[in-house]
């Protein structure tokens, strides 16, 4: 009768320890990272401009986001001011385009040989 009892027992235990195992893991799944980026409307320009929106109107989302993402102390993700300066090069301001590119090839060294080549295309 007693080894029966015992082997209740260690077949309880697992059980228990796979409960306070399980409760430890959600418990750690309830805090999020914090984010490396403020996305802001990002990726909803980059799908208005593929559906052939406005460049002005994108521009003037995006610069109210920069705005946005400044204020916060944040950092804008890669790709924010290269989409940016594409934006400007198409309403025809290659100066600010320049300027755009510049800056994504700054923060984002990886960017830098697209960014060269853009520059090289747009520098007057």
């Amino acid at each position: 009768m007693k080894i029966m009892r015992r082997q209740t027992r260690v077949r309880a235990l697992p059980a228990f320890v796979l409960v306070f195992v399980f409760a430890a893991f959600l418990s750690g799944c309830a805090t999020a990272p914090p984010t490396l980026y403020q996305w802001e409307s990002y990726e909803a320009q980059v799908y208005a401009h593929l559906k052939g929106e406005s460049p002005e109107a994108q521009i003037e989302v995006m610069e109210r986001d920069l705005e946005k993402i400044k204020a916060g102390d944040k950092t804008p993700p890669p790709g924010f001011y290269a989409h940016l300066g594409l934006l400007y090069v198409e309403s025809g301001n290659d100066a600010k385009a320049i300027d755009c590119f510049t800056t994504e090839k700054g923060r984002f060294p990886e960017s830098a040989p697209f960014m060269n080549f853009l520059l090289g295309k747009y520098k007057k």
